[in-house]
C-alpha cells in the first residue's frame, strides 16, 4: 500500500463511521428525565439483521394464503414444523423454520419506500429537522464495544439512504460496505512501503491539525482524530481478517450463493464471531410492481440460500444461541395484482422473522386474515420490533436522550414481545 493509499483508507473510514460529508455534524446531547435503568440480563450478544428493501410480499414468502385468488398460482409448501407453511421457492428456509419466530402481523403507517425504511431501521417516523439513531446506532450508543478494534456497526449494501448514527455523535455510525467479497480496500500494506514513514507523516498531519482541533474542541473534531487512530490500529491488527471471505473453505462460500446478499451473510457470520455486535445485510429488488410471479421467484431463491445457510452455519458453530436474526422489510405488498401483474405498496399487514437469541423457535406470532389483507391478532408495530431487539440485547430503554431540546428514547412507543423468547 502506498502512502497515498494508506492515507485514502483512513478518510474512507473517518467519512464512514463519523460521517463526515454524508451524515454532517451532530448535536450533542443530555440525559433528561429517569437515569438509565438496570440492564436485564441478555438473551443475545450480537443481533444480524437481512433487510429486504423494496417491500417484500408476505403472501409469496412467509404468509401463503393457498386456495385464493390473492395467492395468484404460488402454491404453499410444509415446513419442519406442523401447521406451518411457507411460499413455494423457499424450500431451506423452511427446512429451517423449528428455528425461527414467524412475526405474521407485522403493520406501518409509512407507505412509501424512503420513509418506511427509515421507520424500519430506526423505529420512529421521519421527521424533517431531526435524523434518528439506526439500531446499530443505539447498541454502540448503549453499551460498550466487545471487540474495540473492529467497528460496533457494519451495514454491507445499504446504500446513501441509510439514517446511520442520527442524532448520536457520528464515531456511533456504522461501516458501510458494497461487496462483501472485497473486504476493506487499500487497507492492507503494499511491499516496499515503509511503515516508518507512513508514521512519520501521520505525526506531521497530527501536528498541522493541532491548532484546529485547539480552536474546535468539539465531540466530531475529537471523533474524527479518534478514528484516525483506530482505523491504523485496524491496519495493523489481525482481526482484519475477519472481512477477508477467502478464509471460508469454497464449499461454504457455495452454499451461502455466489450473490452478494448471500456473501453478505457469510461476511455477517464472520463479523459476529469477531464481536462486532450489528450487522445488517441489505437485499434489493423486492419492488416487484410488475412482472411478480417470475421475479419473486428469482428473489426468493437468493434469499432462500443465503439466510438457511447463514441461519444453520451460526447454529452449527455454537453462535445461534448468541445472536439475534432479523429478517425485515419496511412494508408487504398488496393482496390483489394490479394491472401489470405486479403487486403494490402495502404497510397494513406484512411478515418479519426472528431467529436464535433466545428466540423460540417453531413459534407464530400473530395472524393475518384469509386475504393477507389485515392484521387479525397480536399485531406488531414498528417500535415492538425495536423494543424487542432491545429487549434481546438487555438494553435499557429508560434513558431519555434531548437534540435540540426535544426528548427520544429507544423504541419509546414500542412494546418488547417478550412471548417468543423460550
Amino acid at each position: 500500500m502506498n502512502d497515498l493509499s494508506r492515507r485514502r483508507f483512513l478518510n474512507r473510514m473517518a467519512n464512514a463511521c463519523l460521517g463526515v460529508g454524508a451524515l454532517g455534524l451532530t448535536p450533542s446531547l443530555s440525559a433528561i428525565g429517569a437515569e438509565p435503568g438496570v440492564r436485564r440480563r441478555p438473551t443475545a450478544k450480537n443481533v444480524i439483521m437481512l433487510y429486504m428493501a423494496g417491500g417484500m410480499s408476505h403472501l409469496d414468502t412467509f404468509d401463503p394464503k393457498p386456495g385464493t385468488a390473492e395467492q395468484g398460482a404460488l402454491q404453499a409448501i410444509p415446513t419442519s414444523v406442523d401447521g406451518m407453511s411457507f411460499g413455494q421457492h423457499l424450500p431451506l428456509l423452511a427446512a429451517q423454520a423449528h428455528r425461527l419466530t414467524l412475526l405474521r402481523s407485522m403493520t406501518s403507517t409509512q407507505g412509501a419506500h424512503e420513509q418506511g425504511e427509515y421507520f424500519m431501521r430506526t423505529g420512529f417516523v421521519q421527521r424533517g429537522g431531526i435524523r434518528h439513531p439506526s439500531l446499530g446506532a443505539w447498541i454502540s450508543h448503549s453499551s460498550p464495544r466487545i471487540n474495540p478494534t473492529l467497528p460496533a456497526s457494519v451495514v454491507l449494501g445499504g446504500g446513501g439512504q441509510h439514517p446511520g448514527a442520527g442524532f448520536f455523535t457520528a464515531a456511533h455510525a456504522p461501516l458501510p460496505l458494497g461487496d462483501p467479497a472485497a473486504g476493506l480496500p487499500a487497507a492492507r500494506p503494499a511491499p516496499g512501503i515503509d511503515d516508518e514513514r507512513f508514521r512519520r507523516r501521520l505525526a506531521l498531519a497530527d501536528a498541522l491539525d493541532a491548532g484546529y482541533r485547539a480552536g474546535n474542541d468539539q465531540p466530531t473534531v475529537r471523533a474524527y482524530g479518534d478514528l484516525y487512530r483506530e482505523a491504523c490500529a485496524l491496519m495493523d491488527s489481525p482481526d482484519l481478517a475477519a472481512f477477508d471471505l477467502t478464509k471460508e473453505p469454497e464449499a461454504l462460500r457455495d452454499r451461502y450463493g455466489e450473490d452478494r446478499f448471500g456473501q453478505g451473510c457469510l461476511l455477517a457470520r464472520r463479523l459476529v464471531e469477531n464481536d462486532v455486535r450489528c450487522v445488517e445485510v441489505v437485499m434489493g429488488g423486492w419492488d416487484t410492481h410488475d412482472d411478480h410471479a417470475e421475479r419473486i421467484a428469482d428473489q426468493c431463491a437468493i434469499l432462500d440460500q443465503g439466510a438457511s445457510a447463514l441461519i444453520a452455519d451460526l447454529a452449527g458453530r455454537g453462535l445461534l444461541d448468541e445472536t439475534l436474526v432479523i429478517l425485515a422489510t419496511e412494508f408487504g405488498r398488496t393482496p390483489t395484482f394490479n394491472e401489470r401483474d405486479g403487486r403494490d405498496h402495502y404497510p397494513k399487514a406484512f411478515s418479519c422473522w426472528l431467529a436464535g437469541g433466545g428466540v423460540r423457535g417453531g413459534h407464530v406470532h400473530g395472524a393475518t386474515d384469509a386475504r393477507g389483507a389485515t392484521a387479525t391478532s397480536a399485531p406488531v408495530q414498528v417500535q415492538d420490533l425495536h423494543a424487542t431487539a432491545a429487549h434481546a440485547l438487555g438494553l435499557a430503554r429508560d434513558e431519555v436522550l434531548s437534540p435540540a431540546g426535544r426528548p427520544f428514547r429507544m423504541a419509546d412507543k414500542g412494546t418488547a414481545l417478550t412471548s417468543v423468547f423460550a
